[in-house]
């Protein structure tokens, strides 16, 4: 097996098939490296390692993989700059995986975009469940021919709400015809919003329309995501004011 080299460029470490989703993984404990990328490929993924977060900025934004999952305490480049910086250009899904358990570190990682967070010591198979919920939350429909659209089923029907448009196949948002770029996360508490407007939704609602698989977070992590949501939609709008807080109840979402 071939580990990440000493001069902090990473080499895959697993021969893929371009048709396999590949993980990232940054983070400067050789072990936890190792580790993960053995379960991830016995999970059918390819996996790329960097064990420290300047070499894998320019590796990740150069080829991005499918998802990356990010140590916060690294040398060089720590993982919360790592994500500030990647999202910049980027909207990857990004787990955090970190021996930093404080919730402050949880709140300010969540603000900054990351899809999820995970605390060291942590299990493998509930870090694999949620890497496959973010990965089938962000997967595109395939064209069906060159330049083409696929007909929308189910729930990938486009949702047409006032001046937001939304299409679940493409994970694509546009308000006023101008794309807001979102991350998973972002994208389905947005779509639980629109899909019923008006309607309150309490954060419990909306974190289980963002993690189905029975993931517990707390109200700050939805509270994050929502402040993030309406910093990007004002960057496009400065009046931006369609997701409304009901103190003590929740969130909805108004088209009017």
């Amino acid at each position: 097996m071939t580990q990440a080299s000493h001069d902090n460029t990473a080499e895959p470490l697993n021969s893929a098939a371009d048709s396999q989703r590949t993980i990232a993984l940054v983070d400067d404990d050789r072990n936890i490296l190792t580790t993960l990328s053995i379960a991830l490929q016995a999970e059918g993924y390819a996996t790329r390692v960097y064990s420290d977060g300047e070499a894998a900025l320019a590796a990740l934004e150069q080829n991005p993989p499918d998802l990356a999952v990010f140590d916060i305490k690294m040398p060089r480049m720590d993982g919360m700059e790592l994500l500030q910086k990647l999202r910049e250009s980027s909207d990857l899904p990004v787990i955090f995986l970190t021996s930093k358990d404080q919730e402050e570190d949880e709140e300010a990682g969540l603000a900054m975009g990351a899809d999820d967070y995970i605390a060291k010591p942590f299990s493998q198979r509930l870090l694999l469940a949620r890497i496959r919920t973010i990965l089938r939350r962000a997967a595109p429909l395939p064209e069906t021919a060159e330049g083409a659209t696929p007909m929308p089923t189910g729930n990938n029907e486009v949702i047409a709400r006032g001046r937001l448009a939304m299409d679940p196949a493409r994970h694509q948002v546009t308000w006023d015809g101008k794309p807001v770029s979102l991350t998973v996360t972002e994208f389905l508490i947005l779509e639980a919003l629109a899909i019923r407007p008006g309607v309150i939704k309490s954060r419990n609602q909306l974190m289980d329309a963002a993690y189905p698989d029975d993931i517990f977070v707390d109200d700050r992590t939805v509270d994050s995501h929502i402040k993030r949501l309406r910093r990007k939609f004002r960057a496009v709008d400065g009046q931006f004011g369609a997701i409304e807080t009901l103190y003590g109840a929740g969130y909805s979402f108004t088209d009017g």
